[in-house]
């Protein structure tokens, strides 16, 4: 599985990023994931992502978002509070695995 992770600079989302990280090695979960900013995204989302994240500070710019994700087919979330933090990955694959079913 492919994920992008889009925060502010590309760089916050560093923590979230490993805690899934470790959480799908542990569950036996082939993942690949990316973090860039806001800026980066638009071009970013159209290289085969299974799905697009939306790092919970700039939920303000989500439609934005969503929309070049929405063009390059790729599925987009906000994510959940609870999951972008260093003890969110069980929350963050679940909420991942949910979107792509």
């Amino acid at each position: 599985m492919k994920v992008l992770f889009v925060c502010s600079l590309g760089m916050s989302s560093a923590v979230a990023v490993n805690a899934l990280k470790k959480e799908a090695k542990e569950k036996g979960v082939e993942i690949e994931v990316k973090a860039v900013s806001t800026q980066q995204f638009e071009e970013e989302v159209k290289n085969g992502y299974d799905v697009a994240m939306v790092a919970p500070q700039i939920r303000h710019r989500f439609d934005t978002l969503n929309a070049c994700a929405k063009e390059a087919k790729v599925p987009c979330a906000m994510i959940t509070p609870q999951g972008y933090s260093p003890l969110g990955g069980p929350k963050l694959l679940k909420q991942i695995q949910e979107i792509l079913g």
